[in-house]
């Protein structure tokens, strides 16, 4: 993603991160089911193919993500419990935690675990939901935060409680916070992201060439979501000096509000809905 045309669509979007984004801005609290072909135009304008929003829309039914309703000869899709509390905290991390942290590192939270090697799926889960609330991985079984972190739901979740141990814990002498942070997080990784976002957004003149405002929304929105889904918000006092993400954070606050009038008006036309019975 570091280079090439800065206005094509990201090769590592998935259409399901733009399903999320669709889901998120133009479905989501209105208590309604979309049309199969709604979904297939809208993916279709940032180069989601038919087949591929199908498969998608499958996929999520599969996972409990989204339920199927059959009107006549129409199909329907509406989102669950499951995927509302998704796009809940999808909007949290938006708008109320942010990709910034200013606050200070005090407290760590350190999560130890040893689990059977048959228990090949449970360790895949529970290293994908500690990455996502925000910890790096230290050691094959030694997983950190630089924050004071509960886990107690993702443990019950899992079944795991009584296979973890879980400890509050502060850096001493002699060991600097800094290189620990290098290690645990793949920061280069995530400095590239903030950039590839920032090449795309923030340059004068128009934006990305796309059909039209509704598409470019999405691409924003799906973009900055699997930025910040990423992102652990390490301290800022723990990061190189020229992070990108707030300048990052800023631009996509800006843009998502100047594209969200016209992206609404260009949805309100497309999207064939029923209410949610």
């Amino acid at each position: 993603m570091a280079g090439g045309d800065p206005e094509a669509c990201p090769a590592a979007l998935r259409p399901q991160s733009i399903m999320l984004a669709l889901l998120g801005d133009y479905v989501y609290g209105r208590g309604v089911y979309v049309s199969s072909g709604s979904y297939i135009e809208a993916l279709g304008r940032v180069g989601v193919s038919g087949q591929a929003t199908r498969s998608t829309l499958t996929r999520m039914v599969n996972r409990g993500l989204l339920r199927r309703h059959r009107q006549g000869r129409h199909m329907y899709f509406g989102l669950t419990p499951r995927c509302e509390a998704i796009l809940a905290d999808g909007r949290t991390r938006i708008w109320e935690t942010g990709a910034v942290n200013t606050d200070s590192a005090g407290t760590w939270t350190l999560v130890s675990f040893s689990l059977p090697e048959a228990w090949q799926q449970a360790r895949h889960d529970l290293r994908s939901r500690l990455a996502w609330a925000g910890f790096g991985m230290l050691h094959g079984g030694l997983w950190i935060a630089p924050s004071r972190a509960d886990i107690t739901a993702v443990l019950a979740e899992l079944g795991l409680a009584d296979h973890v141990t879980v400890f509050a814990a502060q850096p001493v002498h002699p060991t600097d916070p800094g290189p620990l942070i290098r290690d645990a997080y793949p920061l280069a990784d995530l400095h590239g992201q903030y950039q590839t976002f920032l090449r795309r957004w923030d340059r004068p003149g128009p934006l990305p060439a796309m059909p039209d405002d509704l598409a470019r929304h999405l691409l924003l929105t799906a973009e900055w979501l699997q930025i910040i889904r990423t992102d652990p918000r390490l301290p800022l006092s723990h990061l190189p000096p020229d992070w990108p993400a707030p300048r990052a954070q800023h631009v996509f606050r800006d843009t998502h509000a100047r594209l969200g009038r016209p992206a609404a008006d260009v949805a309100a036309g497309l999207l064939e809905t029923i209410r949610a019975g």
